[in-house]
């Protein structure tokens, strides 16, 4: 006879319970970090994790999840690649709570009772360090911290309770089988299916509740349409003869679909009432602004603008176009008159992003800019309220959003994402897309059947000045041009294709403003963008 029977619950039915409570204690805070504004604490973890690991495993991280959407199609890319860094954010504190709960099983077996305080000192301990972090990492609550506090700590400290309260009724009465302990089995069974269907309900409740009645973090669609600059005006463009192919995407992305690529889980609250700019360092006129004084105060000037990620692949979905509304930086920098000795100013973020400019660059180019509006809206909180910068002919990567401070230094350092090994100057490669095949559209002239392809060719600043189309292994042809939104927008082309029927592959390859045809050789995103030709194949 075994005088040593294994310890019960084991390492199984220990992770077991801890799944059950930890979820129904995250489904609880979620509901109320949306309906009170209290912090998340997964999102809380996330947001340090994405900011202490090592470069490589952060982009790593980027790269997997972005690859993943697109290849297995599940859906608008900036959406879907930031719910699912929300879920991975939930799924770590998970898989964490849950191996300490295990541990707790594990040791309370090694003395053959459940020790209650060590439960709750575990809890207000995992509590106590979800508040710190959340001192440090959190942009996004809404309430005080001495409530955070009573909150954070009560909750996990509730939790490490319930995983006391637990054991003693998962533990068999005696070490060898009688007809007692098979009652007790029956039990233990009778329990676990209460706990389990409490701690589901629970986890569903909050959960389906916190969804529900989730704080509004953007202009409402309905309010935005109803105010946006496009609803009431024509583009600078809207007197072309050009016709655009039908299924070409928007020359002005809708404030909606525009991409939004960051390092939060959630974007960053920032209140009007109490944000200044600060601006300080090098200078002899140090200033902190409203945002109601950067509106008045500078000459307020609107540019179009085509924004993309340096993350997005060859024809992805991670670059847009919009009407942007702010002003010259070099009208600031004018103001508060740099010291000689500045020669680069450090960009920081309510979310903890960095970036530097330099100071020469911002005063020679009158187009980089400050900017507080999109569509004539303020800018959503998604895109980066209350202030966000503009540098021509650089990716997204390089551009603050949510910026609180501007310090002029003396020496230019590597931003967040060149520190995390990401290319240093970040310039935009030329790329071209194919956006339809409009078998649909086809057309007679002269005896011979077209089909009209049309898509858009970018190429940062230096514009477009051609696009050619190639079918299978036949010559490249020239697309025609539509007059572009502005010089720093995408070109809409268009290239009416005489038809033959089969399968064929077409593809799309542009030059820029200076005649220079954009790169060809396929290359990943990491670290300087991706390049290569875009190509399709399809029987027409």
């Amino acid at each position: 006879m075994n005088d040593h029977p294994k310890p019960f619950p084991d390492w199984r039915m220990s992770a077991l319970v801890s799944l059950m409570l930890t979820a129904a204690l995250l489904a609880v805070l979620w509901l109320a970090a949306q309906v009170v504004g209290t912090p998340f604490p997964p999102f809380d973890l996330f947001n340090l994790l994405a900011r202490v690991l090592p470069g490589g495993l952060v982009t790593f991280g980027i790269d997997l999840i972005v690859s993943t959407v697109v290849s297995l199609n599940l859906g608008e890319l900036s959406s879907t690649a930031k719910f699912a860094q929300q879920t991975l954010a939930t799924l770590i504190m998970l898989a964490a709570c849950v191996g300490i709960g295990t541990g707790l099983f594990a040791y309370w077996n090694s003395r053959s009772k459940s020790v209650p305080a060590v439960g709750w000192g575990v809890g207000a301990a995992i509590g106590v360090v979800a508040l710190v972090i959340s001192v440090y990492f959190n942009t996004t609550t809404t309430t005080p911290f001495i409530l955070n506090a009573v909150w954070l700590i009560a909750a996990f400290l509730i939790w490490g309770a319930a995983l006391a309260w637990v054991y003693p009724r998962l533990r068999p009465p005696a070490p060898e089988p009688s007809e007692a302990d098979s009652l007790q089995v029956i039990d233990r069974r009778n329990f676990l299916v209460r706990l389990g269907g409490a701690t589901a309900a629970l986890t569903l409740v909050g959960t389906g509740l916190g969804a529900i009645s989730s704080r509004g973090r953007s202009t409402d669609s309905a309010q935005a349409a109803a105010r946006a600059w496009s609803l009431d005006n024509r583009l600078p463009n809207a007197d072309s003869t050009f016709q655009v192919v039908s299924g070409t995407r928007p020359e002005l992305t809708p404030l909606d679909q525009h991409y939004r690529i960051d390092i939060n889980t959630l974007p960053p609250i920032v209140h009007e009432e109490s944000w200044k700019l600060v601006v300080n360092g090098l200078v002899e006129n140090p200033v902190e602004l409203t945002l109601n004084e950067l509106r008045t105060n500078f000459p307020a000037v609107d540019q179009f603008i085509t924004l993309s990620c340096i993350s997005n692949y060859v024809a992805g979905e991670l670059i847009g176009t919009q009407r942007w509304t702010g002003f010259a930086l070099k009208h600031l920098i004018e103001q508060v008159k740099p010291a000689p000795e500045a020669i680069a100013i450090h960009i920081t973020a309510a979310d903890g992003f960095d970036e530097y400019i330099s100071v020469i660059e911002a005063l020679r180019d009158e187009r980089i800019m400050l900017c507080y509006a999109w569509d004539g809206l303020p800018l959503e909180i998604e895109h980066g309220f209350p202030l966000r910068i503009y540098l021509p002919n650089r990716y997204g990567m390089k551009q603050p959003k949510w910026i609180t401070g501007m310090e002029f230094v003396p020496f230019e350092e590597e931003g967040y994402w060149v520190r995390r090994g990401w290319d240093e100057l970040a310039l935009v490669n030329a790329t071209s897309v194919i956006d339809t095949i409009a078998v649909e559209a086809a057309f007679d002239r002269d005896g011979q059947q077209f089909v009209p392809l049309g898509g858009i060719a970018y190429a940062g600043s230096q514009g477009i000045s051609a696009v050619e189309v190639k079918v299978d292994d036949g010559p490249w042809e020239l697309a025609e041009l539509r007059e572009p939104i502005s010089d720093l927008t995408w070109t809409v082309w268009r290239y009416d294709w005489p038809f033959s029927a089969g399968q064929h592959t077409f593809s799309v390859r542009c030059l820029d403003g200076r005649g220079r045809t954009q790169d060809e050789t396929p290359r990943d995103v990491r670290p300087s963008g991706s390049t290569g030709l875009h190509r399709v194949r399809r029987q027409v």
